[in-house]
């Protein structure tokens, strides 16, 4: 028999993810008044590595103009810092939402039955979607002429100062239906298809999903399988050209075809953390009572195996740019290499999302104990941020990049602001879907 269960979002809960946010918020003021006053360098890394990362990348420096040697000199680098930042966290934590959704279609597109018990987190997580979506649009047009080198006019003037012929050859993939280097209709156009793609699909598979607990039966199941099937094939396009446009076009001269499969193993693992985490921190409250070790170990499973997924798409595609060492191709591994704070993230990532949970995971045992899983998720969360921050800020900051108070204090605000989303919605719905079809199956799960 399934018993009714109903997640109260407690006022202690809420008070812990207040102080987190006011935390975060109290690290990220007194990070920015110590930018402000920290002049216009940064960290900057040693001088020595700085001479021999520019001898090897000068012919890229000269077809591509940075914002020193260009025209660009942008806002100043404190103000660069906390745009660089935004868009850093909100890709992050976007993703996360995102899989949440994408980890429910993958059950119910697989007629996965021990997943059953679980289902209600990633669908709350699927709550940021709409919220993660506005601000990636409001984001854009604040931060665009810092963080977007390509949407500079000047770069396509033919003839001009800072023409840049690569650039040109590639305006029509954001600049299409409009003019070269005016408002990035095609850009935006797509930005705004997926996310409301994305929310549309959300709520279709969500109002099948609750229907399942009022009517019963296989009818809300079936539609249910059909929709996330079809979002399947929708979310393997748009999430590699949302990856090429949130992240990879900061560095516009670069490209990388493995770079979608890159950005979706690290969102992928880091959902996959989070969903865990939230699953066996209320298991420690009481909650999720059908769930068991056998359930805890499915998800082990999930972490230990797309960990090793992750790390076999960052070696393949540093192994092939590495070895082909093309100029405009390892570039980008070049200014990640040789600068701090890039250079530690760099190793620290391999540290934190290959080697402690391939050293932490690998028992049958780990994977089924939920003490284990609460110390190797966060690993894996934190991992990935620092993932997408050697993503991101390096093509802004260049050899101004920093890692201080003001990242972290925005990573606390977003992160206590992602899980008072997620725990509202996981409050507003029952947390077991007791009509499931699969739901006997997930009782007996036993591996």
């Amino acid at each position: 028999m399934v018993a009714d269960e109903q997640y109260i979002f407690k006022p202690e809960t809420k008070r812990k993810l207040f102080i987190l946010l006011g935390v975060g918020i109290l690290l990220f003021v007194i990070g920015v008044f110590m930018a402000m006053n920290s002049g216009e360098h940064g960290s900057g890394g040693d001088h020595g590595s700085l001479e021999v990362s520019k001898s090897l990348v000068a012919s890229i420096e000269a077809a591509e103009p940075t914002e020193e040697a260009g025209g660009h000199h942008g806002s100043p680098t404190w103000l660069k810092k906390i745009y660089t930042s935004l868009w850093h966290n909100n890709v992050f934590f976007t993703g996360l939402g995102l899989i949440g959704l994408f980890f429910v279609a993958i059950q119910y597109a697989a007629q996965a039955g021990w997943s059953a018990p679980i289902k209600r987190i990633p669908l709350a997580m699927g709550q940021w979607i709409p919220i993660s979506g506005i601000l990636m649009l409001v984001l854009w047009f604040v931060v665009k002429g810092d963080v977007f080198h390509w949407t500079h006019h000047d770069l396509y003037v033919a003839g001009g100062e800072d023409y840049d012929a690569i650039l040109d050859k590639k305006s029509a993939y954001f600049f299409w239906l409009g003019e070269k280097g005016g408002f990035p209709t095609f850009y935006i156009l797509r930005m705004v298809l997926f996310f409301g793609l994305w929310y549309w699909f959300f709520t279709q598979l969500k109002k099948k999903i609750l229907a399942e607990d009022i009517e019963g039966g296989t009818g809300n199941w079936l539609s249910a399988r059909k929709w996330s099937a079809i979002f399947l094939v929708f979310f393997g396009y748009s999430s590699s050209v949302a990856a090429w446009d949130w992240v990879m076009s900061i560095d516009p001269h670069w490209f990388s075809t493995m770079f979608g499969w890159y950005v979706f193993a690290s969102w992928w693992v880091a959902g996959l953390a989070t969903i865990t985490w939230i699953v066996v921190s209320l298991k420690d409250a009481g909650y999720l009572k059908m769930v068991n070790s056998n359930h805890l170990h499915d998800l082990g499973k999930f972490m230990f195996a797309f960990s090793i997924f992750w790390t076999y798409i960052w070696f393949s595609q540093f192994m092939l740019i590495y070895y082909a060492n093309i100029p405009e191709e390892t570039v980008y591994f070049i200014e990640r290499l040789k600068h701090a704070p890039y250079s530690w993230i760099f190793y620290l990532n391999l540290i934190l999302n290959f080697v402690l949970p391939f050293l932490l995971l690998m028992t049958r045992d780990a994977k089924r104990q939920a003490s284990m899983l609460k110390v190797v998720c966060p690993i894996i969360i934190v991992g990935h941020w620092f993932d997408f921050y050697n993503m991101v800020t390096p093509g802004v900051m260049q050899y101004n990049g920093d890692l201080g108070l003001l990242e972290i204090g925005l990573a606390f605000i977003f992160f206590a602001f992602f899980m008072f989303v997620t725990l509202s919605a996981l409050s507003k719905v029952p947390l077991v879907a007791k009509n499931h079809p699969m739901m006997a199956e997930s009782l007996n799960h036993h591996i």
